[in-house]
């Protein structure tokens, strides 16, 4: 794409193009519309990110975004401190409030390296006797699932992992190999 001289607004496509699922075209039309159509939302997200940026960082018990230095579930007396979810992503932990089925605490696992037991250890001495693994599924993450249920395994813990299936209004020949093993494997009585 030519630049046409136009620098900033340059910077701003290629600055929203590097956001997840935002292709240059995408990008190209997200900039022309603050740009161009709708000043005071560009201003307004503009603003917004700003003040996300400087206020959001991780609840030191479980890794969730907080604006506090505990989040809001963590400091939660009315969930269930005996069942504990750990997600690969703190953004796991939005897709599963959302569904508001679980009443829990959470614990983000970002990645071997940044695993914390010691912080792990003193969650699972709070009373928990579920773990469930909320992961994507993937031989990846069924080895990682193994390794943690291992360095667990001092605590009188019942681990479970969230279903894995044939999701509903798809049709078979849409769903992927792995996915149609499991819900085979993993099939319920009628």
């Amino acid at each position: 794409m030519k630049k046409y001289g136009l620098e900033k607004f340059n910077n701003l496509v290629d600055a929203l193009n590097t956001l997840p699922t935002v292709g240059k075209k995408s990008a190209l039309r997200y900039a022309y519309h603050m740009v161009a159509k709708d000043t005071f939302s560009a201003l307004k997200i503009s603003h917004a990110i700003e003040s996300a940026v400087s206020a959001i960082r991780k609840c030191e018990i479980c890794g969730a975004l907080s604006e506090d230095e505990i989040c809001a579930i963590c400091d939660d007396e009315s969930r269930d401190a005996s069942k504990l979810c750990i997600v690969e992503d703190a953004k796991d932990i939005f897709v599963l409030e959302e569904n508001t089925e679980y009443d829990g605490r959470y614990f983000v696992f970002e990645s071997l390296e940044d695993l914390d037991m010691e912080k792990l250890n003193g969650i699972l001495n709070k009373g928990v006797k579920e773990v469930i693994f909320a992961f994507t599924p993937s031989l990846s993450n069924d080895a990682i699932i193994f390794f943690l249920e291992d360095k667990m395994k001092d605590f009188d813990l019942k681990f479970t992992k969230i279903a894995q299936g044939v999701p509903t209004g798809i049709n078979l020949e849409n769903v992927d190999m792995l996915s149609l093993s499991k819900a085979l494997e993993l099939r319920v009585k009628v």
